[in-house]
């Protein structure tokens, strides 16, 4: 049985972490979903950057669009509904099969809204709108603003991945946030079945910290975050507020273990998959580490539900002067700056290849 089926079984989601037209047209994302037990997947600028940027793949679909008068960004949105709504529709029986556990696909709002909580709210509840499909994750940002956005969408009915998460704390004001919206629903006398996941980036830590620290805590500050995470979701799955809410017909926020592709070349090319074994959790894997944990991964056991060591490494890391709070609180920030920074690119990007294309039907047009 291959180490994919074998966490699939254990009760864990892996999903791609990774979306390109041509995954879509060639058949490799049906054959990550019928062989490598794929059943979602989640996106973000970076990856619609790189996927644009690479071959003309996109580049009918940009003249088309171009020739309308649409904008850089309304181009993108439009592009990325069409690819994702394509991919929601092949995890459309894993969604169903699930009763909407699974089977999701993400879209992100446009990172330049992360400071402003009514626009994010108005953009979430406008893209899932459009995108019509019920297993479409909305992307916000686990930031101060983003918490009261979250709320409010959920109350709304809009499924949420809450990304940039880095800390147990920031986990937790997720899951509030959460909760107070999936509240307000049963007062409202509404299904209080509304998609939602919460995103805790891993890898970023320890690329913070491996060049700051002996080789014996490298590459085990993120995997000790987690299973302090862990720890919390367990303990929220078991408490009275959350039972009541479950009585109630409410569906969990599931864990997502974001960032898992190994960044030091000196480590395992698995490490964080394997670490981050957990049941009622979800990996997103990139490609590369999808087909490494395929390959030659191994299932070695599973996060332990009281933390295990989580506290014990994470006091060694404080002993060297690694402040935690404070290290989320930034890598929190810079992700956020990093998101800005890949969605510039990208609609520069679209602006540019659009011009291009312009250019170069008048140039046809003109010859003799």
């Amino acid at each position: 049985m291959r180490p994919t089926r074998q966490l699939h079984d254990l009760g864990q989601s892996l999903w791609l972490d990774n979306i390109t037209r041509v995954l879509l047209t060639d058949g490799t994302l049906r054959r990550y979903i019928r062989d490598l037990s794929v059943t979602g997947l989640t996106s973000n600028p970076t990856i619609f950057d790189k996927a644009i940027k690479d071959g003309g793949h996109y580049d009918a679909a940009i003249r088309q669009k171009t020739a309308k008068g649409k904008s850089a960004e309304a181009l993108f949105f439009e592009l990325a509904l069409e690819d994702l709504t394509q991919a929601a529709d092949l995890f459309r029986p894993v969604h169903n099969s699930t009763d909407g556990v699974d089977g999701w696909v993400s879209l992100e709002v446009s990172p330049l809204l992360a400071s402003d909580t009514g626009r994010t709210i108005d953009a979430a509840a406008q893209l899932h709108r459009r995108a019509q499909r019920p297993n479409l994750l909305i992307k916000i940002p686990g930031t101060p603003e983003g918490v009261a956005a979250i709320e409010e969408s959920i109350f709304g009915g809009v499924p949420v991945n809450v990304t940039l998460l880095f800390s147990r704390e920031q986990y937790l004001a997720a899951a509030e946030a959460y909760m107070r919206g999936i509240e307000r629903r049963i007062a409202a006398g509404l299904d209080p079945k509304v998609g939602c996941v919460a995103s805790i980036f891993i890898s970023r830590w320890d690329v913070a910290v491996n060049d700051k620290v002996p080789g014996r805590l490298r590459n085990r500050l993120g995997i000790a975050i987690a299973k302090r995470a862990y720890k919390a979701y367990r303990e929220l799955l078991g408490s009275p507020h959350w039972r009541k809410l479950a009585s109630a017909g409410a569906r969990s926020q599931r864990l997502l273990w974001a960032s898992t592709g190994t960044k030091d070349p000196d480590a395992r090319d698995t490490l964080y998959v394997e670490a981050l074994a957990a049941p009622d959790t979800i990996n997103t894997l990139p490609d590369r580490t999808l087909h490494a944990f395929a390959d030659h991964g191994e299932l070695k056991g599973v996060l332990p539900v009281d933390g295990g060591d989580a506290e014990e490494v994470l006091a060694e890391f404080t002993r060297i002067g690694i402040d935690d709070a404070a290290l989320a609180a930034q890598l929190q920030r810079e992700g956020a700056e990093s998101f800005d920074e890949s969605w510039q690119d990208l609609v520069g990007c679209i602006a540019a290849k659009s011009g291009l294309l312009e250019r170069v039907d008048q140039a046809g047009t003109e010859q003799p």
